[in-house]
Protein backbone atom coordinates (compact mmCIF):
# COMPACT_ATOMS: atom_id res chain seq x y z
CA UNK A 1 0.00 0.00 0.00
CA UNK A 2 1.31 3.35 -1.09
CA UNK A 3 1.68 6.34 2.06
CA UNK A 4 2.17 9.52 2.16
CA UNK A 5 5.07 11.84 3.97
CA UNK A 6 5.17 15.72 4.02
CA UNK A 7 7.77 18.56 4.34
CA UNK A 8 7.79 22.14 4.57
CA UNK A 9 9.90 25.26 3.94
CA UNK A 10 9.68 29.08 4.70
CA UNK A 11 11.29 32.10 2.49
CA UNK A 12 13.81 34.18 3.61
CA UNK A 13 11.02 36.85 4.69
CA UNK A 14 10.32 34.24 7.72
CA UNK A 15 10.44 35.63 10.61
CA UNK A 16 12.55 32.79 11.89
CA UNK A 17 14.70 33.35 9.00
CA UNK A 18 15.19 36.48 9.15
CA UNK A 19 16.91 36.06 12.11
CA UNK A 20 19.01 33.14 11.09
CA UNK A 21 20.26 35.28 8.21
CA UNK A 22 21.15 38.32 11.11
CA UNK A 23 22.58 35.91 12.94
CA UNK A 24 24.73 34.81 10.48
CA UNK A 25 25.62 37.42 8.78
CA UNK A 26 26.72 39.10 11.97
CA UNK A 27 29.26 35.79 12.16
CA UNK A 28 30.21 36.20 8.49
CA UNK A 29 31.67 39.84 9.42
CA UNK A 30 33.90 38.14 12.46
CA UNK A 31 35.00 35.71 10.76
CA UNK A 32 36.07 38.05 7.69
CA UNK A 33 37.96 40.00 9.97
CA UNK A 34 39.09 37.31 12.34
CA UNK A 35 38.80 33.82 11.40
CA UNK A 36 39.38 32.49 14.95
CA UNK A 37 36.33 34.13 16.72
CA UNK A 38 34.01 31.98 18.78
CA UNK A 39 30.31 33.57 18.34
CA UNK A 40 27.08 32.18 19.55
CA UNK A 41 24.92 34.76 18.27
CA UNK A 42 20.85 34.52 18.84
CA UNK A 43 18.22 37.28 17.22
CA UNK A 44 14.57 37.65 18.23
CA UNK A 45 12.73 40.26 15.52
CA UNK A 46 9.53 41.71 16.22
CA UNK A 47 7.24 44.71 15.23
CA UNK A 48 9.93 47.35 14.68
CA UNK A 49 12.50 45.63 16.68
CA UNK A 50 15.38 43.70 16.53
CA UNK A 51 17.38 42.06 19.39
CA UNK A 52 20.40 40.47 18.99
CA UNK A 53 22.39 38.32 22.15
CA UNK A 54 25.18 35.94 22.79
CA UNK A 55 28.72 35.41 23.38
CA UNK A 56 31.55 36.45 21.65
CA UNK A 57 35.83 35.98 21.82
CA UNK A 58 37.04 38.11 18.64
CA UNK A 59 40.04 40.09 18.09
CA UNK A 60 37.82 42.78 15.43
CA UNK A 61 35.17 45.03 15.96
CA UNK A 62 31.77 44.95 13.78
CA UNK A 63 29.34 47.91 13.95
CA UNK A 64 26.28 45.23 14.23
CA UNK A 65 22.90 47.83 14.15
CA UNK A 66 24.81 48.52 10.25
CA UNK A 67 24.98 45.03 9.14
CA UNK A 68 21.90 44.02 10.87
CA UNK A 69 19.93 46.81 8.67
CA UNK A 70 21.43 45.77 5.39
CA UNK A 71 20.41 42.20 5.46
CA UNK A 72 16.64 43.28 6.72
CA UNK A 73 16.31 45.78 3.25
CA UNK A 74 18.26 43.02 1.84
CA UNK A 75 15.52 40.64 2.20
CA UNK A 76 12.84 43.17 1.23
CA UNK A 77 11.77 44.65 4.10
CA UNK A 78 11.89 48.42 3.20
CA UNK A 79 8.58 49.65 3.51
CA UNK A 80 7.36 51.19 6.71
CA UNK A 81 3.70 49.38 5.68
CA UNK A 82 4.83 46.13 7.11
CA UNK A 83 5.33 47.60 10.33
CA UNK A 84 8.93 46.32 10.25
CA UNK A 85 12.16 47.71 7.88
CA UNK A 86 15.28 48.24 7.52
CA UNK A 87 15.68 51.36 7.87
CA UNK A 88 13.46 52.25 10.70
CA UNK A 89 13.30 49.30 13.19
CA UNK A 90 14.71 49.44 16.65
CA UNK A 91 18.50 47.57 16.83
CA UNK A 92 18.91 46.49 20.72
CA UNK A 93 22.62 44.37 21.18
CA UNK A 94 23.31 42.77 24.16
CA UNK A 95 26.45 40.66 22.63
CA UNK A 96 28.82 40.07 25.24
CA UNK A 97 32.26 37.83 26.14
CA UNK A 98 32.15 34.36 25.46
CA UNK A 99 32.90 32.61 29.12
CA UNK A 100 36.07 31.22 29.48
CA UNK A 101 35.00 28.31 31.26
CA UNK A 102 33.78 26.88 27.63
CA UNK A 103 37.05 28.22 25.57
CA UNK A 104 39.31 26.49 28.20
CA UNK A 105 37.10 23.17 26.41
CA UNK A 106 37.76 24.09 22.99
CA UNK A 107 41.41 25.45 22.49
CA UNK A 108 44.75 23.69 23.13
CA UNK A 109 47.93 23.38 22.59
CA UNK A 110 48.04 21.46 19.38
CA UNK A 111 44.76 22.61 17.36
CA UNK A 112 44.68 19.22 16.03
CA UNK A 113 42.67 18.59 19.32
CA UNK A 114 40.95 21.51 19.34
CA UNK A 115 37.64 20.14 22.13
CA UNK A 116 34.19 20.12 20.98
CA UNK A 117 32.26 22.92 21.56
CA UNK A 118 29.55 21.05 23.11
CA UNK A 119 28.51 17.89 23.96
CA UNK A 120 25.03 16.55 21.75
CA UNK A 121 25.04 14.05 18.69
CA UNK A 122 24.54 15.19 15.23
CA UNK A 123 23.28 13.64 12.28
CA UNK A 124 23.68 13.38 8.54
CA UNK A 125 21.16 11.66 6.22
CA UNK A 126 20.97 11.00 2.26
CA UNK A 127 18.54 9.26 -0.21
CA UNK A 128 18.84 9.07 -3.44
CA UNK A 129 15.24 9.74 -4.56
CA UNK A 130 16.65 13.20 -6.29
CA UNK A 131 19.91 14.68 -7.65
CA UNK A 132 21.19 16.50 -4.49
CA UNK A 133 20.16 13.57 -2.08
CA UNK A 134 17.22 15.25 -0.29
CA UNK A 135 14.32 13.60 0.43
CA UNK A 136 11.94 15.22 -2.75
CA UNK A 137 9.08 16.70 -0.59
CA UNK A 138 11.65 18.99 0.90
CA UNK A 139 13.76 19.74 -2.26
CA UNK A 140 10.40 20.82 -3.78
CA UNK A 141 9.34 22.55 -0.79
CA UNK A 142 12.16 24.44 -0.86
CA UNK A 143 12.01 25.17 -4.39
CA UNK A 144 8.60 27.01 -4.36
CA UNK A 145 9.56 29.55 -2.00
CA UNK A 146 13.00 30.12 -3.27
CA UNK A 147 11.06 30.75 -6.81
CA UNK A 148 8.66 32.81 -5.28
CA UNK A 149 11.36 35.01 -3.85
CA UNK A 150 12.48 34.81 -7.19
CA UNK A 151 9.11 36.34 -8.91
CA UNK A 152 8.69 39.04 -6.57
CA UNK A 153 12.11 39.99 -6.91
CA UNK A 154 12.00 40.46 -10.70
CA UNK A 155 9.00 42.44 -10.29
CA UNK A 156 7.73 41.45 -13.56
CA UNK A 157 4.60 38.78 -12.40
CA UNK A 158 2.73 38.73 -8.80
CA UNK A 159 3.47 41.89 -8.27
CA UNK A 160 1.69 41.88 -5.06
CA UNK A 161 3.88 39.41 -3.31
CA UNK A 162 5.64 40.76 0.00
CA UNK A 163 8.62 38.63 1.80
CA UNK A 164 7.01 36.47 3.88
CA UNK A 165 5.61 32.98 2.73
CA UNK A 166 5.68 29.31 3.50
CA UNK A 167 4.99 25.92 1.36
CA UNK A 168 4.58 22.12 2.08
CA UNK A 169 4.54 19.40 -0.15
CA UNK A 170 3.19 16.00 0.76
CA UNK A 171 5.00 12.88 -1.89
CA UNK A 172 2.77 9.71 -2.25
CA UNK A 173 5.40 6.93 -2.43
CA UNK A 174 5.16 3.31 -3.61
CA UNK A 175 5.54 0.41 -1.10
CA UNK A 176 9.59 -0.43 -1.97
CA UNK A 177 9.48 3.88 -1.25
CA UNK A 178 10.27 5.05 -4.23
CA UNK A 179 8.26 8.44 -5.05
CA UNK A 180 4.64 7.71 -6.81
CA UNK A 181 3.26 11.45 -7.34
CA UNK A 182 2.91 15.06 -5.91
CA UNK A 183 0.29 14.42 -4.18
CA UNK A 184 -0.80 18.11 -2.19
CA UNK A 185 0.73 21.62 -2.46
CA UNK A 186 0.69 24.22 0.23
CA UNK A 187 1.51 27.40 -0.17
CA UNK A 188 1.28 30.59 1.90
CA UNK A 189 2.52 33.92 0.99
CA UNK A 190 1.93 37.38 2.27
CA UNK A 191 1.01 39.82 -0.38
CA UNK A 192 -0.72 43.44 -0.53
CA UNK A 193 -4.08 44.00 0.02
CA UNK A 194 -4.50 44.78 -3.99
CA UNK A 195 -8.48 44.47 -3.78
CA UNK A 196 -11.61 44.81 -2.23
CA UNK A 197 -13.34 41.86 -3.47
CA UNK A 198 -11.14 39.42 -0.78
CA UNK A 199 -12.85 36.24 -2.46
CA UNK A 200 -11.22 37.73 -6.11
CA UNK A 201 -8.08 38.53 -4.56
CA UNK A 202 -7.36 35.10 -3.15
CA UNK A 203 -8.47 33.65 -6.44
CA UNK A 204 -6.13 35.75 -8.57
CA UNK A 205 -3.39 34.43 -6.29
CA UNK A 206 -4.77 30.82 -6.54
CA UNK A 207 -4.24 30.77 -9.84
CA UNK A 208 -1.03 32.41 -10.29
CA UNK A 209 0.35 29.73 -7.55
CA UNK A 210 -0.67 27.06 -10.02
CA UNK A 211 -0.25 29.04 -13.29
CA UNK A 212 3.00 30.78 -12.62
CA UNK A 213 5.02 29.36 -9.57
CA UNK A 214 4.79 25.79 -10.44
CA UNK A 215 5.35 25.54 -14.00
CA UNK A 216 8.93 27.25 -12.82
CA UNK A 217 9.18 24.76 -9.90
CA UNK A 218 9.20 21.86 -12.33
CA UNK A 219 11.23 23.30 -14.69
CA UNK A 220 14.25 23.36 -12.13
CA UNK A 221 13.60 19.19 -11.81
CA UNK A 222 14.48 16.34 -13.95
CA UNK A 223 12.07 14.77 -16.46
CA UNK A 224 11.18 11.85 -14.38
CA UNK A 225 10.23 14.02 -11.61
CA UNK A 226 8.63 16.40 -13.56
CA UNK A 227 5.99 13.50 -14.14
CA UNK A 228 5.40 13.33 -10.83
CA UNK A 229 3.11 16.45 -10.75
CA UNK A 230 -0.49 15.68 -12.27
CA UNK A 231 -3.56 16.83 -12.49
CA UNK A 232 -4.60 15.56 -9.49
CA UNK A 233 -2.74 17.49 -7.54
CA UNK A 234 -4.36 18.83 -4.17
CA UNK A 235 -3.54 22.71 -4.04
CA UNK A 236 -3.98 24.61 -0.74
CA UNK A 237 -2.92 28.56 -1.67
CA UNK A 238 -3.12 30.79 1.42
CA UNK A 239 -6.15 28.58 3.06
CA UNK A 240 -6.42 30.66 5.78
CA UNK A 241 -7.74 33.85 3.76
CA UNK A 242 -5.94 37.11 3.37
CA UNK A 243 -2.10 37.44 4.42
CA UNK A 244 -1.34 40.72 4.24
CA UNK A 245 -0.12 41.06 7.68
CA UNK A 246 3.02 39.21 8.08
CA UNK A 247 6.85 39.27 8.79
CA UNK A 248 8.42 40.22 11.90
CA UNK A 249 5.37 42.60 12.43
CA UNK A 250 2.69 39.28 12.01
CA UNK A 251 5.27 36.64 13.89
CA UNK A 252 7.86 37.04 15.90
CA UNK A 253 10.95 35.31 14.70
CA UNK A 254 14.12 33.46 16.62
CA UNK A 255 17.06 31.67 15.47
CA UNK A 256 17.12 28.49 15.49
CA UNK A 257 13.55 27.55 15.15
CA UNK A 258 13.54 26.17 11.65
CA UNK A 259 15.67 23.22 12.02
CA UNK A 260 13.72 20.79 10.12
CA UNK A 261 13.53 22.95 6.94
CA UNK A 262 17.75 23.18 7.95
CA UNK A 263 18.06 19.58 7.33
CA UNK A 264 16.01 16.81 6.01
CA UNK A 265 12.33 17.77 6.27
CA UNK A 266 11.49 15.56 9.01
CA UNK A 267 13.40 12.67 7.41
CA UNK A 268 16.23 10.86 8.58
CA UNK A 269 16.59 12.59 12.41
CA UNK A 270 18.15 15.93 14.02
CA UNK A 271 19.96 16.20 17.44
CA UNK A 272 18.33 19.36 17.85
CA UNK A 273 20.93 22.01 17.84
CA UNK A 274 20.48 24.86 15.93
CA UNK A 275 22.89 26.04 12.86
CA UNK A 276 22.78 29.70 12.65
CA UNK A 277 24.72 32.02 14.11
CA UNK A 278 27.16 29.42 15.53
CA UNK A 279 31.32 28.96 14.98
CA UNK A 280 32.38 25.56 13.64
CA UNK A 281 33.65 25.14 17.28
CA UNK A 282 30.22 24.33 17.88
CA UNK A 283 29.80 20.76 16.62
CA UNK A 284 25.82 21.29 16.28
CA UNK A 285 26.52 22.90 13.23
CA UNK A 286 30.02 21.83 12.30
CA UNK A 287 29.72 18.11 12.77
CA UNK A 288 26.15 17.85 11.26
CA UNK A 289 28.12 19.07 7.93
CA UNK A 290 30.67 16.27 8.10
CA UNK A 291 27.65 13.93 9.23
CA UNK A 292 25.85 15.08 5.25
CA UNK A 293 29.20 14.83 3.43
CA UNK A 294 29.39 11.38 4.43
CA UNK A 295 25.82 10.09 4.44
CA UNK A 296 25.57 11.74 0.49
CA UNK A 297 28.79 10.58 -0.22
CA UNK A 298 28.16 6.95 0.82
CA UNK A 299 24.74 6.94 -0.93
CA UNK A 300 26.23 8.42 -4.28
CA UNK A 301 29.01 5.41 -4.26
CA UNK A 302 25.82 3.01 -4.06
CA UNK A 303 26.79 1.78 -0.18
CA UNK A 304 23.01 2.18 0.62
CA UNK A 305 19.71 3.53 -1.11
CA UNK A 306 18.99 5.91 2.00
CA UNK A 307 21.47 6.10 4.85
CA UNK A 308 21.68 8.21 8.64
CA UNK A 309 24.95 8.80 9.91
CA UNK A 310 24.67 9.67 13.46
CA UNK A 311 27.88 11.48 15.19
CA UNK A 312 27.98 12.41 18.90
CA UNK A 313 30.70 14.16 20.90
CA UNK A 314 31.63 15.15 24.49
CA UNK A 315 32.30 18.82 25.11
CA UNK A 316 36.22 19.64 25.11
CA UNK A 317 37.18 15.87 24.02
CA UNK A 318 37.99 15.92 20.18
CA UNK A 319 37.33 12.36 19.21
CA UNK A 320 33.73 11.07 18.54
CA UNK A 321 31.87 9.53 21.84
CA UNK A 322 30.38 7.62 18.73
CA UNK A 323 29.29 6.91 15.54
CA UNK A 324 25.98 5.33 14.38
CA UNK A 325 24.94 4.10 10.61
CA UNK A 326 21.19 3.08 9.85
CA UNK A 327 20.84 2.06 5.77
CA UNK A 328 17.02 1.50 6.78
CA UNK A 329 17.54 -1.65 5.05
CA UNK A 330 18.63 -0.93 1.95
CA UNK A 331 22.35 -1.57 1.54
CA UNK A 332 24.33 -2.67 -0.96
CA UNK A 333 27.18 -3.99 0.49
CA UNK A 334 28.00 -7.41 2.79
CA UNK A 335 29.18 -4.94 5.61
CA UNK A 336 26.58 -4.63 8.76
CA UNK A 337 25.28 -1.16 9.12
CA UNK A 338 27.55 -1.52 12.69
CA UNK A 339 30.62 -2.29 10.31
CA UNK A 340 29.76 0.75 7.98
CA UNK A 341 30.01 2.91 11.05
CA UNK A 342 33.22 1.24 11.86
CA UNK A 343 34.20 2.03 8.64
CA UNK A 344 33.24 5.70 8.42
CA UNK A 345 35.34 6.44 11.40
CA UNK A 346 38.76 5.03 9.69
CA UNK A 347 37.99 6.84 6.50
CA UNK A 348 36.88 10.19 7.57
CA UNK A 349 38.89 11.98 10.22
CA UNK A 350 35.80 13.85 12.82
CA UNK A 351 37.74 15.83 15.58
CA UNK A 352 36.53 19.28 15.28
CA UNK A 353 39.55 21.21 13.93
CA UNK A 354 39.63 18.56 11.08
CA UNK A 355 36.20 19.07 10.40
CA UNK A 356 36.79 23.08 10.11
CA UNK A 357 39.92 22.48 8.04
CA UNK A 358 38.31 19.44 5.76
CA UNK A 359 35.27 21.97 4.65
CA UNK A 360 36.84 25.35 5.20
CA UNK A 361 34.35 26.38 7.92
CA UNK A 362 36.98 28.97 9.55
CA UNK A 363 35.94 31.57 6.34
CA UNK A 364 32.99 33.80 6.34
CA UNK A 365 30.46 31.20 4.10
CA UNK A 366 27.43 31.54 6.35
CA UNK A 367 24.71 33.93 5.80
CA UNK A 368 24.10 32.14 2.45
CA UNK A 369 23.16 28.76 4.45
CA UNK A 370 20.60 31.13 6.83
CA UNK A 371 17.72 30.42 4.16
CA UNK A 372 16.11 27.69 1.90
CA UNK A 373 18.46 24.85 3.65
CA UNK A 374 22.03 24.37 4.41
CA UNK A 375 21.84 20.95 3.02
CA UNK A 376 21.39 19.87 -0.86
CA UNK A 377 23.16 23.22 -2.16
CA UNK A 378 25.07 23.37 -5.08
CA UNK A 379 28.98 24.03 -3.78
CA UNK A 380 30.30 27.38 -5.50
CA UNK A 381 33.11 29.43 -5.33
CA UNK A 382 31.73 33.54 -4.97
CA UNK A 383 33.65 36.56 -4.24
CA UNK A 384 32.61 38.43 -1.08
CA UNK A 385 33.31 41.77 0.08
CA UNK A 386 33.35 43.22 3.91
CA UNK A 387 32.67 46.37 4.76
CA UNK A 388 35.45 47.34 7.42
CA UNK A 389 34.58 49.57 10.26
CA UNK A 390 38.20 51.14 11.62
CA UNK A 391 39.47 52.58 9.41
CA UNK A 392 40.73 49.77 7.67
CA UNK A 393 40.22 48.97 3.75
CA UNK A 394 36.90 46.85 2.78
CA UNK A 395 38.08 43.31 2.58
CA UNK A 396 37.20 41.06 -0.86
CA UNK A 397 37.84 37.06 -0.56
CA UNK A 398 37.03 34.41 -2.53
CA UNK A 399 35.05 31.25 -0.22
CA UNK A 400 33.43 28.41 -0.99
CA UNK A 401 29.99 27.68 -0.04
CA UNK A 402 28.75 24.18 0.67
CA UNK A 403 31.89 22.30 0.25
CA UNK A 404 30.20 19.53 2.90
CA UNK A 405 27.85 19.05 -0.68
CA UNK A 406 31.02 17.77 -2.63
CA UNK A 407 31.17 14.65 -4.16
CA UNK A 408 34.81 14.15 -3.83
CA UNK A 409 35.04 11.17 -1.52
CA UNK A 410 32.77 8.43 -4.12
CA UNK A 411 35.88 6.59 -6.06
CA UNK A 412 37.53 6.44 -2.48
CA UNK A 413 34.48 4.76 -0.45
CA UNK A 414 33.95 2.59 -3.61
CA UNK A 415 37.07 1.36 -3.12
CA UNK A 416 36.72 0.78 0.49
CA UNK A 417 33.44 -1.49 -0.42
CA UNK A 418 34.29 -3.01 -3.22
CA UNK A 419 31.88 -1.45 -5.79
CA UNK A 420 34.59 -0.75 -8.31
CA UNK A 421 33.76 -2.15 -11.46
Amino acid sequence: MSYLFTSESVSEGHPDKVADQISDALLDNFLAWDHDSKVACETLVTTGQVVVAGEVRTKTYIDVQTIIREVINKIGYTKAEYMFDGNSCGVFSAIHEQSPDINQGVVRQTKEEQGAGDQGMMFGYAVNETDNYLPLSLDIAHELVYQLAGIRREGNQMKYLRPDSKSQVTIEYNDDGTPKRVHTIVVSTQHDDFDRDEKKMLETIRKDVINILVPRVKAQLGKDLQKLFDSKIIYHVNPTGKFVIGGPHGDSGLTGRKIIVDTYGGRGAHGGGAFSGKDPSKVDRSAAYAARHIAKNMVAAGVAREMLVQVSYAIGVAQPVGIYVNTFGTSKVKQSDGEIAEMIGKMFDLRPAMIEKEYGLRKPIYLETAAYGHMGRTPVTVEKTFRSFNEKPDKTMKVTLFKWEELNRVAAIKKAFGLLK
